[in-house]
């Protein structure tokens, strides 16, 4: 039941952000970059009584995703200024971000 109470509420602020995107789209952008998934997923893990050393890793872990965001949301804005399609923009984002998390991996973790 609790997890059908997540996926709901879940679907719901996802909901309210595309709809605020389509009537206002540079607000809809701003809001969909607040950190509404990760807030979320912390409050979920935290009602579900996951331990602070376990909500810490997945903040650090956020933070690691973060720079390959930014990559991923600039080639999408990028490919679609130029006239992309939709879907060769998202590949060519997940691209970058795919390259960006590894290079960040073997950086952090050069063994």
């Amino acid at each position: 039941m609790f997890f059908l109470l997540k996926i709901l509420t879940s679907a719901f602020v996802i909901g309210v952000v595309t709809e605020i995107a389509k009537r206002f789209p540079t607000a809809g952008g701003m809001i969909a970059a607040l950190p509404i998934v990760s807030l979320l997923s912390i409050i979920w893990l935290s009602v579900q009584g996951e331990s602070s050393t376990t909500l810490s890793q997945f903040a650090r872990g956020v933070l690691f995703g973060f720079p390959s965001t930014i990559v991923l949301l600039v080639i999408v804005s990028l490919s679609l200024r130029f006239s992309y399609s939709v879907t060769t923009s998202i590949l060519l984002g997940v691209a970058g971000w795919f390259l960006i998390i590894s290079i960040q991996n073997f950086v952090m973790n050069p063994s």
